[in-house]
């Protein structure tokens, strides 16, 4: 008689179990990735729309977007500046919504690939 170990047979998993648990694991944190790169994207151009509408800033769902906006966009602040107000929000937002897309879908593209 061969004695056993149930948590050492439960470790041995034949290899191909374990490349798809892996493959899998990888395409939900691509998708996780994705989605934060897209929200932030989003909410940087919700805010550049808001600006050019002009919204109403005393608005509390309007100050959320512009608070949430000024943080992501922090180290982007003032690269551009221009006489036209509108044209310096969209270049100093939409900067950083391009660059988060680009790194999010690339990262994810990335790790897709892997």
């Amino acid at each position: 008689m061969r004695n056993i170990d149930p948590v050492q047979a439960y470790n041995d998993r034949p290899d191909p179990d374990r490349s798809v648990h892996r493959q899998a694991t990888t395409r939900r944190t691509a998708v996780t990735i994705c989605t934060i790169a897209d929200i932030a994207a989003g909410l940087l151009g919700l805010w550049i729309l808001l600006f050019l509408l002009d919204a109403n800033r005393a608005n509390v769902f309007v100050e959320f977007v512009r608070g949430t906006a000024g943080w992501l966009s922090w180290w982007a602040q003032d690269i551009f500046t221009m006489d036209t107000e509108g044209l310096r929000v969209v270049l100093n937002y939409g900067l950083p919504a391009v660059i988060y897309l680009l790194i999010g879908h690339g990262i994810a593209a990335r790790l897709n690939r892997a």
